[in-house]
């Protein structure tokens, strides 16, 4: 018997102008303001000219005062600052659990899981995969070597970009500090120096490298943690005698040792939760903090599990992960992560499958090496593609694009396809919530797949009757068009979007609210 769900009959149905073709003209020719900066994701191309989201508008003239169902989202990465202003009323509290009581009350297996789960306990970094994968291997057999020479390249590649980041450095004091002596002041703008007047040689040479360090938003304390991430690759990531994993004292091999773990989703450090923190920002972050960022959706509570470390995750801590966000009632969970080498794939393929069943729908990051990730080229993981075919129907595979509405509009560095890539959101330059009560801009699919985690979740809250496979499709249906031709991030081509996301679409609050309550679909 075939069920069929009328979703707009005893829920809202959401009336409005939808748009499902491209709007060329609309394209914004000037720069963006500081608030379009931080606020473009959620922006509306037909209201603001900048191809976002349309969260604002959606809140504004759709959702309103309207009350969905609170939905929990399970957010799977480095941790996250539960204490930040923007995020502490949003964090999921397990109910059935006795804080810090060293006792397992809802019997679940894991102790004091008041907020979710750290998997990674004490530890924080970690080799890569191809690493731990070397490790096992004979020195000197084939498989060993192969691997030894992909460290030894992957460090040469680290000493080339450090060395890069050092002279950027060096260049920023010079430029520093000529600026400073010219203009006789120790604070300054981009202003001021462009309306100083005259300009020497030296002076138009700090003014044009402070243009690019201010259009790639690079600071000192940027430049600083990109050095840092630098150096950790050399000496923790392709380190083959760095052991990350021995402060957690679980066997990684071993799917059925669970016994491990604490209930610290911070983590050890709480500056190294800055990844998860800026992912649960864009989901959920307070709307009404005008301090900081605006979250896509606030009837939110936001599940933690930390198992993103500083280097390659385990898949036993993802699988265990999505098992946990499974049982615990997660609708959503955000996987803003990935690897090249995955060698229990099966086990979290077992887990996609569980979360299928249990009808959960799982966001997932594309990549960010500006690459085609189609069958039988790069591959990376997570992924829901064996075969050539797709093994589940919950999982949403995600690219990213920017704030431009032309020809640049997929981000460069994002990866695409047009079978494992399912549609695109905004990654480039994003402003979220990270530690200590701050706010910064990030870039990467990381930061795609909670913009479409949040829409997920409003469709969820709204539409509980649907199953994820649906939510996945009216977010690929409703997405709103890219723009006509769309430079491909590998070649530089330009290329039709359909040929980079199975949808060729951006996801769109406004129009998959519209879209999901004017449909009927088979159960």
């Amino acid at each position: 018997m075939i069920c069929l769900i009328v979703v707009s009959c005893g829920t809202i149905k959401f009336v409005g102008n939808p748009v499902y073709a491209p709007l060329v003209s609309y394209e914004k020719k000037g720069p963006l303001s500081e608030y379009q900066k931080k606020f473009w994701h959620l922006l509306d191309l037909r209201k603001d000219s900048i191809a976002g989201m349309s969260v604002e508008r959606a809140h504004e003239e759709l959702i309103k005062g309207q009350k969905g169902k609170r939905i929990i989202v399970a957010v799977i990465d480095t941790g996250v600052d539960i204490e930040h202003p923007g995020l502490r009323d949003v964090i999921w509290v397990n109910q059935n659990e006795i804080p810090n009581n060293d006792i397992d009350d809802d019997q679940n297996g894991y102790v004091d899981d008041v907020h979710g789960w750290n998997f990674l306990g004490d530890s924080e970094l970690e080799n890569m995969e191809s690493v731990r994968l070397q490790k096992k291997e004979v020195p000197g057999s084939k498989a060993y070597e192969k691997l030894e020479r992909e460290r030894l390249e992957n460090i040469k590649s680290k000493k080339r970009e450090l060395n890069n980041l050092k002279s950027l450095t060096d260049r920023f004091q010079v430029t520093d500090s000529i600026i400073k002596v010219t203009l006789g002041k120790d604070n300054y703008t981009l202003k001021d120096i462009e309306d100083f007047s005259p300009k020497s040689f030296a002076l138009m040479e700090a003014l044009i490298f402070k243009r690019f360090l201010n259009e790639n938003r690079l600071t000192k304390s940027k430049l600083r943690d990109y050095l840092k991430g630098a150096q950790k690759g050399i000496n923790i990531h392709y380190n083959i005698n760095f052991n990350g994993r021995k402060v957690v004292g679980d066997n990684p091999d071993d799917i059925n040792d669970t016994d491990y773990g604490n209930g610290n989703v911070i983590g050890p450090k709480k500056e190294s939760a800055s990844h998860g923190t800026h992912v649960s920002g864009i989901i959920a972050a307070s709307r009404s903090n005008n301090i900081g960022n605006k979250g896509v959706y606030n009837l939110v509570e936001l599940m933690v599990l930390r198992a993103v470390p500083d280097g390659d995750e385990y898949d036993k801590d993802i699988a265990l992960a999505i098992i946990y966000a499974v049982d615990n009632g997660a609708k959503v969970i955000n996987t803003s992560f990935g690897k090249g080498y995955s060698p229990h794939k099966e086990w979290v393929w077992e887990a996609l499958r569980y979360a299928e069943k249990n009808d959960v729908l799982i966001v997932n990051a594309a990549g960010n090496s500006g690459a085609d990730v189609d069958p039988k080229k790069k591959k990376t993981y997570v992924t829901d593609e064996v075969d050539s075919k797709e093994i589940v129907s919950n999982f949403l595979n995600v690219g990213a694009v920017g704030s431009s509405y032309n020809s640049k509009q997929v981000a460069s560095f994002s990866n695409f396809g047009t079978v494992n890539v399912d549609l695109f959101a905004p990654g480039d330059m994003i402003w979220s919530s990270v530690p200590f009560e701050k706010y910064q801009f990030f870039s990467g699919t990381s930061m795609a797949a909670p913009n479409t985690s949040g829409v997920a979740a409003v469709i969820r809250s709204f539409f509980p009757k649907l199953k994820a496979h649906q939510v996945k499709k009216i977010l690929m249906d409703s997405g709103m068009p890219m723009y006509p031709k769309v430079e491909d991030p590998a070649s530089g081509e330009l290329v039709n979007p359909k040929t980079l996301s199975n949808s060729g679409k951006v996801v769109n609050l406004y129009n998959a609210l519209i879209y999901a309550s004017s449909k009927t679909y088979k159960k």
